[in-house]
């Protein structure tokens, strides 16, 4: 990628700028700090893959504005391409990606700013990380490789190799690996069913012999016993026959017996019922006499009924007439009472008129009044249809001459506090510049204390390996301890033996081998009471240096604060340069506006009609509180009104009720009188004559109960007669009938004694047959259990047969199952050391190694340019454990000078930075060589700062002798000795419009 031409509008620091780089090899970057010179290189990041430094998207945009844009030219192989990326604080991203041709700009944009990010990043052939690892460096981040710990350099390379890509396959490889694991534990499982399965082969084959030989047993025995069912069946019919005919002769007997009953109870009956008749027969005097008391007591009881039912006639004409008597005296007392009630009424209403027509002087007088006050609401009512819609409009256009003055004030304070503000920040200038150099300052202190930090973390981490050292070393002292102490109580005992070679012992050997083992035990404690304390010192060191990163620690928290004020301030500074004109025009439309509120010069129509209005309400002379004041008057006068038409009304009323009491008083005279000849009407006399006639019957209720009583006692002679004369009448015919029915019943007695003879006989018979029910049943039952048996063995039979397919199907799946279990671990197998060889310690380990020398050359020649072939770098992958029983991969970076091989952190800032410088050239060269393409583009953003003069020399031969390698190389410095040193030169500078470029020769 070569870089053509570039244009920015309103990014970060930069209003309006372009710049041409056609015909520039090496550039220098110059310009003060603050300036805008890592702007213009972010832009170039910005413009072709949409990242950057700020945090947020639309922190890229110029302070004050709402849209920032970038073109940028470009050259890739044969081609030059064009990309325009913009962002608009509301409506995000847009993207576009053109190709120069014959024939003008050819757009490649694709649908979304994805897809044309892609297409651009395919014909660069670079990503973001890439270019920023390899064409880009960046400021500030040139020593962060050397700075970190073995294993996290590892991973940078491993980064920047694109080797997350090995991750991903090694992952997928496990997955595969576990996928096929599964699997094949499945399979297994499977398979060992299924041998599990196949061992009840033979025993199925033998159990199925056994059934059908028990099969074949159970049908032989089922053959016998249903021989032996047929006779029994024989024999249940004939024994059958026999009890079918002793039925017949027990039913006959039954019958025969029911009869004899039968005959010997109507016997009975009848005998009873004769000796009833020949006692009735005994009694026939006492019940004529009887019968003579009844037909007395029967003629009494007419003559009783007789008088009864005059008595009743009597008194339902008695009750008739006072029934008529009551409601005739009623109906007088009622109409007297309603009389009275109505006359009462009536007199009350005339004194209610009384009262109301005493007022009528004074009701003729206020509806006088009430007819004029009519008259001037009507003429006030005419006058309001007029005047209020003029007093409505008169209302809104108040109200909008309100609203534009409040609008006009509104702006003249705001204006004014603009003014203020903006005059605010035009004296706080010399402030701010003050206050930015203070700022640079914190933060070029906070950068040294950062580094301090890191220094202070790394030394803490190596006391804390030292401690881990020295504690294992403490566990191994006291192990070793304990092991003598057990020794040394082992020779306590008597006849202990040697602990080395196990011979007896003898006294002096003892003491011998007891004084070496506690002198061992002394050294050994000697040694515990060394560790301790250097245990003691490194922790204090430790205590010593955590403080220390604590207190550089809470130092360090201003330094994002400071960072970011940093950045205000210099927006700040930017912007101050137009605060002067918008001053101008803000004070200028302020007297304007002062000059419009102060003479009424605003919203002259609604003034002109507001006072058109005015005039015409003058001349209406219309007044809503008198218009009020009489609309009270009218409704509080119109009961006049109202009492005029009841004072009328009432009039007509009282002549009604004068005649109407009249009318009412003759009434209630009549009625009166009428109640007093009451007493002396047809009614009454006749009531009289009932009562007379009543007395005159002597009919006693009393007597008439008696002689129902024993009427009702005597009724039983006249049954008791006619049972006589029955009696009488069936004596000679009954006689007769019972001779007959003695006949039947010895008859019937000799018919059941032969009965009995008979079944005597019947029932030998069956004795004789030896008929066993039981037997039959015990049979049957058997030959139904023996068919159950041989269903279910039929059943089983089936099931084995079934069984024993299947088995012999399975016995042909084994080999191919067990065929495809071994391919399955062999899946297994082979994608486990893909997972391996995919790993850390792999293919990315193998590519890292195999880079390693080339880094290493490449580093020290670019070295040898920069120091005069006074340092030398050499990458170490490997080294001796602590212990020194192994080796462990690493990745230590040694420098060498004359005076041999010291730590990085002991060489100074400048031949650090050489050191760096070197290493990330070719870091970036290699991965320009890995990537496919010839690194045409060289970008280094500062870091010459800590270079003395002999130092830039050489950077700049360095850089010069590098040239030819690369189609454009942009340096950035703010040193001018630096930048004086290269033949082309973009300066930038800060001003009041933004930064600004200039390309000088």
């Amino acid at each position: 990628m070569i870089p053509k031409q570039i244009t920015l509008k309103n990014f970060l620091s930069y209003r309006d700028a372009s710049l041409d780089f056609s015909g520039l090899h090496v550039v220098c970057v110059a310009g003060p700090n603050g300036a805008g010179k890592s702007s213009l290189l972010e832009a170039i990041a910005w413009a072709l893959w949409g990242q950057s430094r700020v945090a947020a998207d639309d922190d890229i945009i110029h302070q004050g504005a709402v849209e920032a844009s970038v073109s940028f030219q470009f050259q890739q192989g044969d081609h030059t391409y064009r990309v325009i990326r913009s962002r608009h604080r509301s409506q995000g991203t847009s993207l576009e990606f053109q190709v120069y041709t014959e024939a003008g700009w050819r757009v490649l944009t694709q649908r979304g700013v994805r897809a044309t990010q892609g297409l651009i990043c395919r014909h660069l052939r670079l990503d973001y990380d890439t270019f920023v690892n390899s064409a880009y460096l960046r400021q500030g981040v040139a020593d962060d490789f050397m700075l970190k710990r073995p294993g996290d350099r590892k991973q940078i390379l491993a980064d920047l190799l694109k080797l997350n890509h090995y991750d991903q396959l090694a992952e997928r490889a496990k997955d595969q690996a576990r996928q096929a694991k599964v699997e094949a534990t499945l399979r297994q499982g499977q398979l060992d069913e299924l041998t599990a399965t196949l061992a009840d082969y033979e025993p199925t084959l033998l159990r199925q012999a056994q059934l059908q030989q028990t099969l074949h047993e159970l049908d032989q025995q089922q053959s016998s016993d249903r021989q032996q069912l047929i006779q029994l069946r024989d024999l249940e019919q004939s024994h059958r026959s026999v009890e079918q005919q002793i039925q017949m002769q027990r039913q006959q007997q039954r019958h025969l017996s029911t009869l004899l009953h039968q005959t010997e109870t109507t016997l009975a009956t009848r005998t009873a019922e004769q000796r009833q008749r020949e006692a009735l027969l005994a009694q026939a005097a006492a019940i004529e006499a009887g019968v003579s008391d009844l037909a007395a007591l029967e003629a009494e009881d007419a003559q009783l009924n007789q008088q009864f039912e005059q008595y009743q006639t009597l008194q339902a004409q008695r009750q008739t007439l006072e029934a008529a008597w009551q409601a005739h005296s009623q109906r007088i007392r009622t109409r007297l009472s309603q009389t009275q009630m109505q006359l009462a009424a009536v007199q009350a209403q005339l004194a209610d008129l009384n009262e109301l027509l005493s007022q009528r002087d004074a009701i003729a007088a206020s509806r006088e009044q009430f007819s004029a006050a009519r008259a001037e609401l009507k003429h006030l009512d005419a006058l309001q249809l007029q005047a209020e819609p003029l007093q409505q409009r008169r209302r809104q256009l108040e109200t909008e001459l309100q609203q534009a003055q409040t609008r006009l004030q509104t702006r003249l304070e705001e204006l004014t506090a603009s003014a203020q503000q903006l005059q605010l920040h035009q004296g706080d200038r010399p402030q701010l510049v003050a206050t930015a150099q203070e700022v640079s300052d914190t933060l070029g202190y906070l950068e040294q204390r950062r580094a301090y930090q890191e220094q202070v973390r790394e030394k803490g981490l190596e006391r804390r390996s030292f401690m881990e050292v020295l504690q294992a070393n403490q566990r191994r002292c006291e192990t070793q301890i304990a092991q003598i102490g057990q020794k040394l109580g082992l020779l306590a005992q008597p006849e202990a033996a040697c602990p080395l070679c196990d011979r007896p012992l003898t006294a002096h050997h003892r003491t011998v081998v007891e004084g070496r083992h506690r002198q061992q035990q002394q050294e050994l404690q000697e040694e515990i009471w060394v560790i301790r304390e250097q245990l003691a010192v490194s922790e204090r060191e430790i205590q010593v240096l955590r403080q220390e990163y604590r207190a550089v620690e809470a130092e360090l928290e201003a330094y994002a604060p400071v960072l970011q004020k940093q950045g205000q301030l210099s927006a700040q500074m930017a912007s101050q340069a137009t605060v002067q004109d918008q001053l101008q025009a803000l004070e200028a439309e302020q007297q304007r506006l002062g000059q419009c509120l102060s003479e009424n010069q605003y919203a002259l129509d609604r003034r002109a009609e507001l006072h058109h209005i005015d005039q015409t309400l003058v001349q209406l002379a219309y007044d809503d509180r008198d218009h009020a004041l009489v609309r009270g008057q009218v409704d509080r006068l119109r009961w006049a009104e109202i009492k005029h038409r009841d004072l009328v009304q009432g009039q007509r009323r009282q002549q009604q009720l004068t005649q109407r009491q009249q009318r009412l008083e003759s009434e209630l005279a009549q009625h009166e009188a009428d109640l007093a000849q009451l007493q002396q009407s047809e009614p009454g006399l006749a009531l009289a004559a009932v009562q007379t006639a009543l007395d005159q019957l002597h009919y006693h209720i009393d007597r008439h109960q008696q002689v129902r009583q024993a009427l009702a006692a005597a009724q039983v002679w006249r049954q008791r007669h006619r049972d006589l004369e029955q009696a009488r009448q069936q004596h000679t015919g009954q006689t007769t009938e019972l001779a007959v029915f003695q006949a039947r019943y010895q008859q019937q007695q000799q018919e059941l004694t032969q009965l009995s003879a008979t079944l005597s006989a019947l029932e030998a018979e069956g004795q004789a047959l030896a008929y066993d029910p039981s037997a039959l049943e015990r049979l049957e039952s058997a030959i139904a259990d023996r068919q159950h048996q041989r269903d279910t063995l039929l059943a089983q039979l089936g099931a084995l047969d079934q069984a024993r397919q299947h088995l012999e199907a399975l016995q042909q799946g084994l080999a191919q199952r067990q065929q495809d279990l071994a391919a399955v671990r062999q899946r297994q197998r082979v994608y486990q050391e893909l997972a391996y060889a995919f790993g850390h310690n792999g293919i990315q380990a193998l590519m890292i190694e195999n880079l390693l020398p080339q880094l290493e050359a490449e580093t020290n020649h670019l070295l040898g340019r920069l120091s005069a072939h006074q340092l030398h770098v050499q990458f170490v992958t490997q080294r001796a454990t602590k212990r020194g029983q192994g080796v462990i991969d690493t990745l230590d970076i040694l420098i060498a000078d004359a005076h041999g091989t010291r730590p990085y952190e002991t060489y100074s800032g400048g031949e650090a930075f050489r050191v760096n410088f070197a290493l990330r050239l070719a870091l970036a060269r290699l991965l320009a060589q890995r990537s496919g393409l010839a690194l045409q583009l060289l970008i280094i953003d500062e870091g010459f700062g800590t270079q003395d003069q002999q130092g830039c020399d050489r950077l700049i031969a360095a850089i010069n002798a590098i040239a030819p390698d690369f189609a454009c190389i942009l340096t950035v410095t703010h040193i001018p000795h630096f930048r004086a040193a290269f033949q082309n030169r973009i300066d930038v500078a800060k001003t009041a419009q933004g930064s600004q470029l200039s390309l000088s020769a």
